[in-house]
């Protein structure tokens, strides 16, 4: 079943998720919509919360960004070919490297991207759907990506990162997304 991505606006986006404890509720079936939701919405990651689930949960899929790079500009990225993979109550354990930039954009706020700083390298601790747990280093776009939907597991959004002035540009788009004034290709839920 493909969910509709919760609009910027909603209240579900700004709340820290819940843990999630085995058994709590049909994970495998979420997990497997929410990976038919994100292709759906030609998206790289997902989080719970824009699903309107308020839960520690996300996903995240860089091998398709790296497929669709050119030779050359896959080589830059260290973290080549990618992953894909489900973070159950990811806990950042440490940030390292270089800040740099890159243009993001997020499903939730169709329409707006933005140069984003955030750093080379973060550490985790989660579980997979196996509730297995890992405790693994990730670099480069993969990083990003994670970082991205790790942030809205703590009622973050990408734009938060963005300085004062920025945000102030942004203001009309940003009204017109929670008014539900614009258009996307997938299925969207506006407050």
């Amino acid at each position: 079943m493909i969910f509709p991505i919760v609009a910027y606006g909603h209240p579900v986006l700004r709340k820290v998720a819940d843990p999630i404890q085995p058994g709590m509720l049909s994970l495998d079936s979420l997990i497997a919509d929410m990976w038919e939701t994100l292709y759906a919405s030609n998206g790289v990651g997902l989080a719970a919360p824009q699903v309107n689930r308020s839960i520690r949960l996300f996903m995240v899929d860089t091998m398709q960004m790296f497929e669709s790079m050119e030779q050359g500009e896959r080589e830059k990225y260290a973290d080549a070919p990618g992953i894909k993979a489900v973070f159950i109550n990811a806990r950042i354990v440490s940030l390292s490297g270089t800040p740099w930039a890159y243009n993001e954009g997020c499903l939730s706020i169709p329409k707006i991207r933005e140069d984003v700083l955030r750093p080379e390298t973060v550490e985790l601790e989660y579980q997979d759907e196996q509730w297995q747990p890992h405790r693994k280093t990730f670099s480069g776009l993969t990083a990003r990506v994670i970082l991205h939907e790790y942030d809205h597991i703590e009622g973050k959004l990408f734009i938060d990162h963005l300085s004062g002035l920025k945000k102030k540009l942004l203001k009309g788009k940003l009204t017109d997304i929670t008014k539900g004034q614009v258009r996307v290709d997938y299925k969207m839920h506006f407050s």
